[in-house]
């Protein structure tokens, strides 16, 4: 089977199977440069060649997520494509155990203040007052907002799973303003050009926002739900309730933000100020 014939199989079982247009795009990627490397794509895995493979890729000093990802990928085609009865015992790499980056109410005001275009202001605020991903933020729908309720019903989120999240009564009649004569199916941050705005859009906006307003943290536009996670633990907010909100597929994922909200931690004070 040819290459672009054999990706081809590839993307269709993908597809078949739900998997996201990012997370498709991404096992081809990989898979394309495997299959580059190795040459010859039979049944079953070369298993001394696919360290290789991975070794060579850790020693160009990429990281272990990206190394992962890669494994993942090999990992699923040897395993649902070609149904190699020949098991992969290779562990995947310890990822780096990293704090998530939060600003603080007053920051994510400021950056909000910072931006001057209406839609654009409202995309931000939302954003964190509903603890949206970038791709939940620019997919939403009027009808999906629920301004009696003060709900918003996320659709097809990562892992193609629906939620209800808070809507923040704080810009309701901002978000009125944004939708007055308008369709329910609109996009709710509609781009200029017609249809949505584009992920890399989003994130600029709050790049901007972040540069303006002066703030010197490496945040980034998903910084607005580590934020808000944060931000509702330190309220007393239970974090299985937190879970939901956000939808964390594990509770792990959650207990990351306890990490920067211990208030125990926050009032020790150092011995340079004693």
């Amino acid at each position: 089977m040819k290459l672009q014939e054999l990706l081809a199989k590839i993307e269709n079982e993908l597809k078949l199977r739900y998997y996201s247009r990012k997370t498709i795009k991404s096992y081809l990627t990989c898979l394309s440069d495997y299959f580059r490397y190795i040459k010859n794509v039979s049944k079953d895995p070369n298993l001394a060649l696919l360290k290789k493979y991975l070794l060579e890729k850790q020693d160009r000093g990429q990281s272990s997520q990206t190394v992962n990802l890669y494994l993942h990928a090999i990992k699923y085609f040897y395993r649902e494509i070609f149904k190699s009865s020949i098991k992969i015992d290779i562990k995947f790499a310890k990822t780096a155990s990293k704090l998530p980056v939060i600003l603080s109410r007053n920051e994510i005001g400021e950056i909000i203040g910072a931006i001057d275009n209406f839609k654009h202001k409202i995309l931000v605020s939302l954003s964190y007052g509903a603890g949206l991903r970038v791709s939940e933020a620019i997919n939403l729908k009027i009808k999906d907002i629920d301004l009696r309720e003060l709900t918003i019903h996320i659709k097809g989120a990562k892992g193609n799973k629906d939620r209800i999240t808070v809507f923040p009564e704080k810009i309701k009649n901002d978000i009125i303003n944004l939708i007055a004569d308008r369709a329910g199916n609109d996009y709710l941050f509609a781009s200029e050009r017609g249809g949505k705005l584009t992920e890399r859009t989003a994130q600029k906006i709050f790049e901007n926002g972040l540069k303006k307003a002066g703030i010197k943290k490496d945040a980034t536009f998903h910084s607005l739900r580590h934020s808000i996670a944060t931000n509702l633990l330190e309220n007393g907010v239970d974090v299985r309730y937190v879970q939901e909100l956000l939808g964390h597929a594990n509770i792990r994922t959650t207990q990351i933000y306890t990490k920067v909200t211990n208030p125990m931690l926050k009032r020790i004070r150092s011995p340079l100020d004693a």
